[in-house]
């Protein structure tokens, strides 16, 4: 039985470049998406130019009747599942005043209330190994700008460590907090390169160095409860 990995939001962005990572180390790939539906073809269809098998699954991660169905459908197709990456997210700059209970609902459910059951779906099956839940830089800090965001990937953090505990030993959870590796939507490098001046390393990063960290995970296997920073230093600051 082949090995495979589910990612989240993995037709494009970090996403993208995780699944092609994990391809090459010789699993066989899920895609989940959303509305990117041809970026996720045609990241299926370099996956399937290394050698390995890929499927893309179609779930709104605000709709948890489909959040909840997610998992089961990539076991029927992928038995061997054995990793999970939460990467998928919405990261919006609402300030605490301006947020509404749909803002908020829907920050805290894609960036968090999904990963929360997409992980206790997913380590109920047999096959499961490793969660990796993509956090950020952000998660030392209270900043104020992207309120909930921030909320939302603080709690992931928490989430991370106590299910480290509560699914160990046969599942490891992990995370990875990255800083200025890619710019936001609508962004520039320009920004990419401005906000990362003063971090202690001063200068932007890539999505090369989150797929080194999500390797190093993987190959070490005495690793779990552990939120891994590839930012730069910008926690630091």
């Amino acid at each position: 039985m082949s090995k495979a990995a589910l990612i989240t939001g993995g037709g494009a962005r970090l996403g993208k470049a995780m699944a092609l990572a994990l391809a090459e180390m010789g699993y066989d790939i899920a895609i989940h998406y959303n509305h990117s539906r041809d970026e996720s073809e045609k990241t299926a269809g370099e996956i399937k130019a290394l050698g390995r098998s890929c499927e893309i699954f179609q779930a709104n991660l605000v709709k948890m009747k489909e959040v909840r169905t997610l998992v089961p459908r990539v076991f029927k197709a992928f038995p061997g599942c054995s990793v999970l990456v939460n990467s998928a997210s919405v990261f919006e700059n609402i300030d605490f005043g301006e947020v509404t209970e749909e803002t908020f609902d829907r920050d805290m459910t894609i960036n968090f209330k999904a990963p929360f059951f997409l992980s206790q779906d997913f380590g109920a099956l047999a096959s499961a190994e490793l969660i990796v839940n993509m956090l950020d830089s952000r998660i030392t800090k209270h900043d104020t700008s992207h309120f909930v965001y921030n909320i939302s990937k603080k709690a992931l953090r928490d989430f991370t460590l106590m299910a480290a505990r509560a699914l160990g030993p046969k599942v490891r959870v992990n995370g990875i907090c990255p800083g200025p590796v890619l710019p936001p939507p609508g962004k520039g490098e320009d920004y990419l390169i401005r906000i990362s001046q003063d971090t202690p390393i001063g200068k932007p990063g890539s999505p090369d160095y989150i797929t080194t960290a999500l390797k190093y995970i993987i190959e070490n296997t005495y690793i779990t409860g552990e939120c891994l920073f590839v930012d730069g230093g910008q926690h630091l600051i």
